[in-house]
């Protein structure tokens, strides 16, 4: 998980990595099971692409929620 996440979007090729559209969980397990899932389905949870665009994800270590994260930039 930590090569993963620590990967750089100049080293990913959009051909090794998953169109998030394209992976499937079933919203019916429990949270915990969405996440294993999920985890099971991609090459790599934190590179993606979207409409053959990379996306990287990262988390913050602050307590900071995701919605108090969307507001601010909807503020902006």
């Amino acid at each position: 998980m930590d090569r993963c996440k620590n990967m750089d979007l100049k080293d990913v090729s959009l051909d090794d990595v998953d169109e998030i559209s394209s992976i499937k969980i079933d919203k019916r397990k429990s949270s915990n099971e969405r996440i294993l899932d999920f985890l099971s389905k991609t090459k790599n949870p934190y590179i993606f692409k979207v409409n053959n665009r990379l996306v990287k994800i990262s988390f913050s270590d602050n307590n900071r929620t995701g919605d108090d994260a969307l507001t601010s930039v909807l503020k902006n």
